[in-house]
Parts: structure tokens; C-alpha cells; sequence
């Protein structure tokens, strides 16, 4: 099957198998690798298994389990069995999970051996039928006992383009967590896309240092993968210093902000090092124009930034050949209809105007998982999907985004944007970073405070305030800064807003 005519990621693999079975698709830290060959085997006997605990095409699968090949591989299975994908972060405590569990309604749930005893209960009570497990290697549980002795070949279901392929839940900061449904054809043609636009060839190795619980390193990477015949260097979890060791092996890294900081503080990270490698990629939260810029000075290569959404996958992505430039994601893809809109109207708006961004196109989800009203309130008549990023189109075409919907602050009736406000904040010697946030204030309605992170202890709130006079409208100038030693973030790297509104709420208070 030629790939444009792929209708499912599973296709692409099974393709690969075909034409190139002993060429590399997973390569671990130590340099073994498994084989395209090797790890159909391998899926086929998750994919019985899965099938002997009873699972049926078009049950969910819900899976909590640290990463590790035979994790990764389960994807796969799911894939062949029909069944639909729901990977759960690992950081979700079991009081966390009744909620998904009880949303989905889950024919298996895959969990930690650890976690058995915690989750049979959890199972027990919402009627979930059956469960299996995987330790964090990935070697041990009940899941690869079952696969033992199984087929090494499975019958796939066969699968339409619009079938649901997986369901991702939202991380839910601002109320119920949402189950965001994405077909088979949300997920290859997304794949396929970046395929040609990041020039992907079987000749690539990504350095994979994600989660993948994350459409980030779950779909984005190991589907780009897969469509390019290509090997993934399979990092459990991200360390700079090993991705500093393995990175003369790679080509790419895919990778979120703090990878690129990280990297630019080990003594190993160096030009020389970097010269090996095509293509430096971040996302999943925004990347500042100083990373940007220091990376680009000490290796020579411009990190490029794309915008994508759990509900979306990739949107837009700075140009493989051209200027990729710092604080912007780019251009629209291929295939993707991109505008700036009143969030109110949905009028468009012009080129340069702030406003929401609205998306439609073949990689934007079908909808809630059976959230038929908050789909319709998250779709315009005309198809397109509000995003509730704030953002704009500059003269050249680049989009950027100036930050989420809600985290908009108002003070004194003026719209204040709180990446412009952490733009001139990161410029300040002695500030490694920052956030701004908008907390209630009895006389302007909201006022801003920023929350740094600094690096100079003589850094006090006069001197950041002194040095935004000259950049910042009053009115956009902090009322208060807050250091502390680390901003919350979440698995992702994005930083927890909602946290920091929470936690200083009072700060005006009286």
C-alpha cells in the first residue's frame, strides 16, 4: 500500500514490515534494536492477548504504565485488535482515574504491577471486566504472560478511515476533563504531512525522550515514525546527559522548552556535537525567543517551533527551509485552514489583530467523547475548531500565540496578554523565567503579578519593576512579583497557571 493511499497508521507499519523487515524501529539506549519484523511479531502476541481478556473491535483500552518498548508496543496491538487507544497519564493518583475510567467505560485497563491491587478494586467498583499488567521495564505482569506462547501474527480488523482510533483526555486545569475522539484519518493524515513538511526518511533516527501517554511522544513522534520507515532511540525518560551521549546516533530530536535549556547548560553540548544533527523540533508549550536564540548561537541550528493541540495534533510548524523565526509557530500546514476570529462573533479578524484561533482541517478531531453539548459549543457553524489560544498572523504570514483564552488578564478594562509581559521579564538579567498571571484585585478587577524563577538573590521586586518601565505600558506592568524556586509545570513542560492563580489569589486581597 502506497502511503498516500494509508487510511490508518497500522497500514503504514504493516507496510514497512513488508518492504523492509529487518530495518530498525526501536533502538534502545544500549544499541540494541528491534526490528520492523521483530516488534509486528511482538504486537501481534499483545494484540491476542488482548483479544483472550476480551476485548472486541471498538472496546477501549485504557493504559497506565511507565514507558518502556512492550508499553509503546500495545499501541500497536490496539491497533490490529480494533480496538481504541486511551493512554493515561502516569501521574494520575487512582481517585483521578474513577473519572476516566468511569467516562470511557474501558473493556481492559493495563497498569502498573505495583498498582494491581489499587486498580482491581477501582475496576471491581465500576464494572471494568478485565485487567492486566506491565512493570516499568517492560519485561514482567500478567500482560506478557498472556502473550506467551501466542501467534506471532494476528488478522487485523479492518478499519475505515473515520473509525475512532484513540481517545485522549484534556488535562482538565479549568474544570471536567474532556475525552477528545481522533480517528484513524485525523492521525495518518497528520503523520503524512509532517512526513514531506519535516522531510522524514527511513535514514532518520529520532531521539525519543517523551512521555507516551502525550499525542507529543505518542502520535507526533512514533507515527512519523512509522510513516517514514525510520527508528525511534527509545530514552525512558528524559536526562540531558544521556541524550548528550546517544545524540551522535540520532538525526532529529523531538523535544519540549526545558529540553533545550537543559541541553544548553551541560558542559558536553557542544556545536561540534550538535553538526550530526538535521533537526532540533520543540512544542507542547512555548518556546522563549532567549532559548531560541542562545541555541541557535551555540550550534549553529534554529530550533523549530509547531503549534498542535490535543484535539488537533499538529496545526501549524515553522518552515524546514526558510526562517524559522523565535516566539512564532509558523505557518499553517498543508492542508489546514488557520484564522484569527473574535471569540465572541467568530467574525474574522485582521491580519495583525489579536484574537482566538480557529482550525479546521483532516487532523481536527471528530468531538468529546460523549460530550455531544460541549463539542457543539467548541464548533463554529462552518466547521472550524476554537482553540481558545489567543494569537495573531504577522505581515509575513508567521502565526504566534500570545497565550490561552483563560489565562487573558483584564485589569482596569484593559486586555493585557501574558506573553508579552513574560517576553520583557525574560530579557531582565537575573530572571531565568517567568509567568504572569491575573489575580482578583478589588479596585482594577484583576491586576498582574509575575512568578519568577531567578538566578541573581539580589533580584528584588523594585528592580524588576524598574526594569520594565521602559518597556512595558503601566498598565501591563506587574503590580507584584513573586519568586520562587521552580514554576509548576505538568509532565509536558507546560507551566500550571491555574496552580499559580490558585495559590496567590489572596496576594490583594484587603
Amino acid at each position: 500500500m502506497s502511503q498516500s493511499a494509508a487510511q490508518d497508521v497500522l497500514s503504514l507499519f504493516l507496510a514497512n514490515c513488508t518492504s523492509n523487515p529487518d530495518a530498525p524501529f526501536l533502538i534502545s539506549p544500549d544499541g540494541a534494536a528491534l526490528s520492523y519484523a521483530a516488534a509486528r511479531g511482538k504486537s501481534a502476541r499483545l494484540a491476542h492477548a488482548f483479544r483472550a481478556a476480551g476485548v472486541k473491535p471498538g472496546d477501549r483500552v485504557a493504559i497506565q504504565v511507565e514507558k518502556s518498548q512492550t508499553a509503546l508496543l500495545t499501541w500497536l496491538a490496539a491497533l490490529q485488535a480494533g480496538a481504541v487507544y486511551l493512554p493515561l497519564n502516569t501521574g494520575y493518583t487512582v481517585g483521578e482515574l474513577r473519572y476516566f475510567l468511569g467516562d470511557a467505560k474501558p473493556a481492559l485497563v493495563l497498569c502498573r504491577t505495583e498498582d494491581e491491587a489499587a486498580m482491581a478494586a477501582l475496576c471491581s467498583d465500576l464494572g471494568v471486566p478485565a485487567l492486566l499488567t506491565l512493570d516499568a521495564a517492560g519485561t514482567a505482569g500478567s500482560l506478557v504472560d498472556a502473550a506467551v506462547g501466542q501467534p506471532d501474527t494476528f488478522d487485523a480488523v479492518p478499519v475505515e478511515a473515520g473509525d475512532l482510533a484513540a481517545i485522549l483526555y484534556t488535562s482538565g486545569t479549568t474544570g471536567r476533563s474532556k475525552g477528545a475522539m481522533l480517528s484513524h484519518a485525523n492521525l495518518t493524515s497528520n503523520a503524512l504531512t509532517l512526513l514531506d513538511y519535516w522531510r522524514f526518511t527511513s535514514a532518520d533516527r529520532l531521539l525519543h525522550a517523551l512521555p507516551i501517554f502525550h499525542t507529543h511522544g505518542l502520535f507526533v513522534a512514533t507515527n512519523l515514525t512509522i510513516a517514514a520507515g525510520s527508528a525511534m532511540i527509545f530514552v525512558e525518560r528524559f536526562d540531558a546527559g544521556e541524550l548528550v551521549r546517544l545524540m551522535p546516533q540520532a538525526s532529529v530530536l523531538m523535544g519540549v522548552p526545558t529540553f533545550y535549556s537543559r541541553l544548553l547548560a551541560q558542559p558536553g553540548f557542544t556545536r561540534e556535537l550538535a553538526q550530526g544533527m538535521r533537526l532540533f523540533i520543540s512544542g507542547s508549550a512555548p518556546l522563549s525567543a532567549e532559548v531560541h536564540k542562545d541555541f541557535s548561537t551555540l550550534t549553529g541550528h534554529a530550533i523549530l517551533e509547531r503549534y498542535g493541540m490535543t484535539e488537533t495534533n499538529m496545526n501549524t510548524s515553522n518552515p524546514y527551509e526558510g526562517t524559522r523565526k523565535p516566539g512564532s509557530v509558523g505557518y499553517p500546514l498543508p492542508g489546514v485552514a488557520l484564522r484569527i476570529a473574535d471569540p465572541e462573533s467568530g467574525t474574522a479578524l485582521a491580519q495583525g489583530e489579536i484574537g482566538v484561533i480557529e482550525v479546521k482541517g483532516p487532523n481536527v478531531f471528530g468531538g468529546y467523547w460523549q460530550m455531544p453539548e460541549k463539542t457543539a459549543e467548541e464548533f463554529r457553524a462552518d466547521g472550524y475548531f476554537i482553540t481558545g489560544d489567543l494569537g495573531f498572523i504577522d505581515a509575513d504570514g508567521y502565526v504566534h500565540i500570545v497565550g490561552r483564552a483563560k489565562d487573558l488578564i483584564i485589569a482596569g478594562g484593559f486586555n493585557i496578554y501574558p506573553a508579552e509581559v513574560e517576553a520583557a521579564l525574560d530579557e531582565i538579567p537575573g530572571i531565568a523565567e517567568s509567568a504572569v498571571i491575573g489575580v482578583p484585585h478589588a479596585d482594577l478587577g484583576e491586576a498582574v503579578v509575575a512568578v519568577v524563577k531567578a538566578t541573581d538573590p539580589a533580584l528584588d521586586q523594585t528592580a524588576v519593576t524598574s526594569a520594565l518601565a521602559d518597556r512595558l505600558a503601566r498598565f501591563k506592568q506587574p503590580r507584584a512579583v513573586v519568586f520562587v524556586d521552580e514554576l509548576p509545570r505538568n509532565t509536558m513542560g507546560k507551566v500550571q497557571k491555574a496552580l499559580l492563580r490558585e495559590a496567590h489569589a489572596g496576594l490583594f486581597a484587603g
